[in-house]
C-alpha cells in the first residue's frame, strides 16, 4: 500500500489491526482458527455484526467503525476484481453505510476573532472587481508597480 498508494505507515498500521480483529471474530463466531476461513464466509451481515460489536462492545467511536469500515471496503474493492464470482457479495459489503460523526467545533478561536473573520473582505471578490492592474483597490498589483 504504501507503494501502489502512497499510505502512511499508520493507515496501513491501522489496516493490519482491522483486519486482524475481523479475522478474530470471524473466527469466533464459525468456530475455525483465522487461516481456516474462506473469502466467501466474509459477507455483509459479519462485517455489520463486527463494526456493531467493536463499536458497543468494545466502546470505539463512530470514527473509528467508519475507519475500519474504510479498510475492509478498500480490499473488497481490490478482491472484486480478483474474484468476480464474489462481486454480489462484495457489492453488499460495500454497500453498508458509514455512521454520521459530529463535527467538533473550532475550540482555538474566541467569539470576537470568529465574528473578525466572518467581517473581513472577500479577497477573491476584490480583486474580481478592480478596475485595472494597478488599481489602489487592489491588494497586490499585477504589473508589479508599486502604486
Amino acid at each position: 500500500m504504501p507503494i501502489q498508494r502512497g499510505a502512511s505507515v499508520h493507515t496501513c498500521d491501522s489496516y493490519a489491526q482491522t483486519f486482524q480483529l475481523l479475522f478474530e471474530f470471524a473466527s469466533q463466531r464459525f468456530g475455525v482458527t483465522p487461516s481456516a476461513l474462506a473469502l466467501e464466509q466474509l459477507d455483509a451481515r459479519l462485517v455489520m455484526d463486527f463494526l456493531a460489536h467493536r463499536e458497543t462492545d468494545r466502546g470505539n467511536s463512530p470514527r473509528t467503525r467508519n475507519a475500519r469500515l474504510a479498510a475492509i471496503k478498500s480490499f473488497m474493492h481490490f478482491v472484486e476484481y480478483w474474484i468476480p464470482a464474489l462481486l454480489e457479495q462484495i457489492r453488499e459489503i460495500l454497500a453498508i453505510p458509514t455512521k454520521k460523526t459530529d463535527q467538533p467545533l473550532i475550540a482555538y478561536l474566541t467569539m470576537p476573532e470568529i465574528q473578525a473573520l466572518l467581517n473581513a473582505p472577500d479577497a477573491r471578490r476584490a480583486m474580481a472587481s478592480v478596475a485595472g492592474p494597478c488599481s489602489m483597490r487592489a491588494l497586490r498589483p499585477v504589473c508589479g508597480c508599486q502604486s
